[in-house]
């Protein structure tokens, strides 16, 4: 298993949080999201681990951005 660690930025509330958690799970091989929403700290485990590409699609999908140095 891998384990990815990313920033988002916008998350303000749960429902900001289940968004993200529902984009990023739906990535093939993802099988847990732990979200910080204070720090908008995001941790995906995964196997394989998901490419970069992926991840900021499905962020982007839901409305948020990743911070810019990721």
């Amino acid at each position: 298993m891998s384990l990815s660690v990313i920033t988002v930025t916008g998350m303000t509330c749960e429902h900001c949080e289940k968004a993200v958690r529902t984009e990023i799970s739906a990535i093939p091989g993802v099988s847990q999201v732990d979200i910080d929403l204070a720090s908008g700290e995001v941790k995906i485990v995964a196997e394989p681990a998901p490419e970069m590409a992926a991840v900021r699609a499905a962020v982007e999908e839901a409305g948020y951005q990743l911070k810019a140095s990721e």
